[in-house]
């Protein structure tokens, strides 16, 4: 591995700049410190050694930010905040002041209808966390959980053992989804050949990773007349029902619209194409309570009712940025 250069700067490095900007002088400085003026003076010769640049003129008693000084305090402000809202967040955590934020992904470009229903009941516990929605992640959520960008994923590629915690959800079913009038709307379920003179609109384009390609398709050593690649629910909805081809989605992402009786949805092979999915997070020796807790109640349903587990109660943030 690549070894990362020294850095040379201190966390009391940076106190001691933003103080000694705001007061203008050591001996200011000192008193906010509670250090002394020699120390300070110490300390600040060491800084500017280590970094080979004033970031102070002296100006009679007062010192004044020079060029760098300036590019150096503004940097310090926002990390030294940063570590101190951490460190209170950390603390009300200890204490069992749950607070904080959950990024959440699920593998498939879908719209988050369910999302809503687990909010409202969630905001009722959770008043000072925080739910974000990461669409980037939806490619790679195994992994953007292991490296930290999200902390809990809606998944169904999921590893059998390792750093993951899962919890099973439901099991779905891809299916082939058709307008009313298509030539196909009643038949019990398609065959690999079904597709070969059918527009066959995806998420993504076809490919050993995409489940009908690899499972049904290219062991039949079958392609679509067409293939359309949009990676939007709601646009492939749309394409369908106008008639410009056959979309391939899981049938939760378009129940509703099954149900208003706006599409077909066609099962694909006489077995079907399930798929199991569960939510799944790390698995770390102090996981919060308000992270399992959320984990626990999508275990639940988003339309079953019953006690959230744990937390108490009031208001959520939520910042939704759903397909």
């Amino acid at each position: 591995m690549k070894k990362l250069p020294t850095l040379e700067i201190e966390v009391r490095h940076l106190r001691l700049v933003v103080a000694i900007a705001e007061e203008g002088s050591l001996t200011g400085a000192g008193k906010r410190l509670f250090l002394t003026q020699s120390a300070l003076s110490h300390q600040l010769s060491d800084l500017e050694e280590r970094l080979c640049i004033c970031l102070f003129s002296r100006q009679g008693r007062q010192l004044v930010l020079t060029g760098a000084g300036r590019l150096f305090l503004e940097s310090a402000r926002e990390i030294v905040g940063k570590l101190y809202q951490t460190q209170n967040q950390l603390s009300s955590m200890a204490s069992g002041d749950e607070q904080g934020s959950i990024r959440l992904s699920t593998e498939c470009y879908t719209c988050y209808h369910w999302l809503p229903p687990i909010l409202k009941r969630y905001q009722k516990h959770y008043p000072k966390v925080d739910i974000e929605i990461d669409v980037g992640a939806t490619s790679r959520p195994i992994e953007a959980l292991i490296d930290g960008t999200i902390d809990i994923a809606l998944a169904y590629s999921v590893p059998a053992a390792g750093r993951l915690a899962s919890r099973h959800l439901f099991e779905d079913e891809l299916v082939a989804v058709v307008r009313p009038s298509h030539h196909y709307s009643g038949k019990p379920y398609l065959k690999a050949t079904d597709f070969s003179s059918e527009t066959l609109i995806v998420y993504s384009p076809p490919s050993e990773e995409q489940f009908l390609f690899r499972s049904v398709l290219m062991p039949a050593g079958v392609r679509p007349a067409k293939v359309l690649s949009v990676q939007l629910t709601e646009a492939i909805v749309e394409l369908v029902k106008a008639g410009l081809g056959i979309g391939v989605l899981y049938r939760w992402a378009v129940q509703r619209e099954l149900e208003a009786g706006h599409l077909r949805a066609v099962a694909i092979t006489r077995a079907g194409l399930i798929r199991d999915w569960q939510v799944v997070y790390r698995n770390e020796k102090h996981t919060p309570r308000y992270l399992t807790a959320f984990a626990e109640l999508l275990e639940s349903g988003p339309i079953k009712t019953g006690p959230l587990p744990g937390g108490a109660g009031a208001t959520l943030k939520p910042l939704l940025a759903a397909h």
